[in-house]
């Protein structure tokens, strides 16, 4: 019925396209709302004097309005002013209006029959025909209910008519609450921007069956036939109970067809104040990464945390920006924020204080080469835990500069870890990386030098017992959306026109999100004792031209033929796949199966500590070649790669 209501008013509305522009309607008085109520009240009971009149055989001669029912129809709207039913906006009626009615109605019943059975009694004649009194009734209810319907229908079809250019037809994949949940308010949102075609429930039990009078889709084939088939352009997933797993396999299924994949917030983390369809999100690369999620130990963190004052090196970094965001639900009792950057660091102070407006925190420019500096900071707060994500990590830059690696990267770390146990703080964490295993450039280099720094020194101490400083290192793999990583340039390449860049066909990586691996910091440093290295599994690798292809859909296009991919050359000192361990190291296990030490080969403190001294004296002299030698010397296993240095590794024995 109501199919056939649309597609009369969608007639109307098409002969009459050029002369009614319902956009400029205005929302009607609430005076003309309850004369237009009124007015439906007389013509129910025009309609109630013909029903009464054919039942009964009487002859009326006159359909006006008598007396009695003059009386009635005020009544009537009396309980129309104190249900207050002129309140609501007619193109916007609810079940609420219905039930408002409903209300008026049975009241101005209830008001009637007690008026005519007290007049039954004074003057022993009838006021009213009761028949005709209840016939009125329930037509002044149908009438006003369906009026209201009949508005609502109307605006509801011409805008969806008007905007239909710019709709999305979408299947929702889910038949749980939170998907009926969201496809309901989608389909009320206005002006309409996703047009819901169906639900597709994975389990099949409700396949001949409907939600909000649509079909419940059993998905028999693949997810894009499916779409295909009730030409959809979208899929929206709200299945809560989707393994990582499964939601690879649709999106990945969906984006070879060339379909768009959504995923819908959570019931619980819908902003009320903002339009759902402005968070229904484009399914993201982190989200089909091949891993499900780490969960760490928020309890050990917040006693490791709370009440203490906290140092963030590199604190506006991709990588030190998140640590301190974290860090700071964390409720420490001052939070330090260091990097020589002067407008990163502007932007994470501001956002500390407007997110924390409670927390005590400084932003410091400074630069970790520099020890007077650093020494003066150390001395003003203490800090009882240090977070060391400064560094550089470019691998051609560093690989083009590598006196500039060893200042930042090894000088910049020995600096913070030897004023940590000067000023007695209670644990150092470094952020490190995989390419300091087996490393093939400078980069991977000076931050292997760093570890041996830092793990010598742990022993040190514990050997002198000469501080309760606890040292303790991570490496992880790649960072999507961190400065420079692969995902950016490849978004940025994709605005542009393309083509993306990728090195080399066959070249794999290890890929996790920036959270994660700020959290893996984070909690490294509550679970370590000193001098441990960790780890954690991050999933399968990743083929980087897969990830392009992946990207490139994501945003909507057709790889090789919306957007080309080129292979450019692996670039100097770059590896075709990375490695957390070497093959002499060993890992044990911790409570967290995901997170692993690495057990390596350690260091002489004074050896370590003359080999950096010299390391940088050459580097003061800007000599290249002389740099790179005296790392490999160092780090017997750095084999350089692609680059100009390759000749000095015969000569290391």
């Amino acid at each position: 019925m109501l199919k056939k209501i649309n597609q009369a008013i969608l007639q109307v509305l098409e002969s009459s396209r050029k002369k009614i522009d319902f956009k400029r309607i205005n929302y009607l008085p609430r005076w003309a709302i309850l004369c237009f109520d009124s007015a439906i009240l007389i013509i129910a009971l025009v309609f109630t004097k013909i029903i009464i009149s054919n039942i009964q055989h009487i002859a009326y001669y006159s359909f006006l309005p008598s007396k009695q029912e003059y009386i009635i129809i005020f009544i009537n709207v009396l309980f129309f002013i104190l249900f207050r039913t002129y309140a609501g906006l007619i193109r916007h009626s609810t079940f609420i209006d219905a039930i408002k009615f409903f209300l008026a109605t049975l009241s101005t019943l209830l008001t009637i029959l007690v008026i005519y059975y007290a007049y039954f009694i004074f003057t022993e004649e009838e006021w009213f025909m009761l028949p005709e009194l209840f016939v009125y009734s329930v037509i002044s209810f149908c009438g006003l209910f369906l009026f209201r319907i009949l508005v609502k229908q109307v605006f509801d079809v011409y805008f969806n008519y008007v905007n239909v250019d710019s709709q999305i037809n979408v299947l929702v994949y889910g038949t749980g609450e939170n998907a009926i949940a969201i496809a309901s308010a989608l389909r009320s949102e206005k002006p309409l921007r996703y047009r819901v075609l169906g639900f597709v429930d994975k389990v099949g039990k409700n396949k001949s069956k409907e939600i909000l009078g649509l079909p419940i889709i059993y998905p028999k084939r693949k997810t894009a036939v499916i779409l295909r088939a009730y030409q959809a352009q979208a899929l929206i997933l709200a299945d809560n109970s989707l393994t990582k797993e499964e939601s690879i396999s649709i999106v990945d299924n969906c984006l070879e067809y060339n379909f768009k994949v959504f995923r819908a917030p959570l019931l619980s983390d819908i902003e009320s104040n903002k339009s759902l369809s402005n968070q229904i999100q484009k399914i993201q690369i982190e989200d089909i990464l091949g891993r499900e999620p780490i969960k760490l130990d928020n309890k050990l963190v917040a006693k490791e945390i709370y009440n203490k004052c906290i140092l963030v090196t590199g604190g506006a970094g991709s990588i030190g920006s998140e640590i301190v965001r974290q860090v700071a639900n964390y409720k420490p009792s001052k939070l330090i924020i260091l990097d020589q950057a002067e407008s990163p660091l502007y932007q994470i102070q501001l956002e500390i204080k407007h997110n924390f407006p409670n927390l005590s925190f400084e932003a410091v420019i400074a630069d970790v080469r520099n020890p007077k500096i650093i020494e003066d900071i150390f001395l003003k707060y203490t800090p009882q835990l240090v977070y060391h994500a400064a560094a550089y990590k470019h691998v051609p830059l560093m690989e083009s500069y590598p006196s500039e690696a060893v200042f930042a990267n090894v000088i910049g770390t020995k600096n913070i870890a030897d004023f940590s146990v000067k000023y007695n703080a209670e644990k150092f964490v470094m952020v490190s990386t995989d390419k300091a295993v087996n490393p093939s450039n400078v980069m991977g280099a000076s931050k292997r030098i760093a570890e041996i720094y830092v793990q010598a020194l742990q022993d040190k101490l514990k050997t002198d017992n000469s501080s309760n400083t606890n040292f303790v290192t991570t490496r992880f793999g790649n960072v999507l959306g961190s400065n420079g990583s692969v995902v950016p340039l490849f978004k940025r390449q994709i605005e542009e026109g393309g083509p993306l860049t990728i090195t080399h066909p066959d070249i794999i990586r290890y890929f996790m999100t920036i959270p994660e691996a700020c959290q893996l910091v984070i909690e490294a440093g509550a679970m370590g004792n000193g001098g441990e290295i960790f780890i954690f599994d991050m999933g399968e690798a990743v083929k980087i031209i897969d990830l392009a292809k992946k990207i490139i859909r994501l945003a909507g296009y057709v790889p090789y033929k919306d957007i080309d991919i080129k292979v450019v050359g692996l670039r100097p000192g770059e590896k075709l796949y990375e490695e957390l361990l070497t093959e002499k190291s060993k890992t044990l296990p911790t409570y967290n199966e995901k997170i692993m030490i690495a057990k390596v080969e350690t260091y002489d403190y004074n050896a370590i500590n003359n080999s950096i001294a010299d390391l940088v004296l050459i580097a003061k002299n800007k000599d290249k070649f002389g740099i790179v030698k005296k790392m490999k010397e160092i780090v017997p296993e750095f084999l350089s790669m692609n680059s100009d240095f390759e000749k000095f590794d015969k000569k290391i024995v």
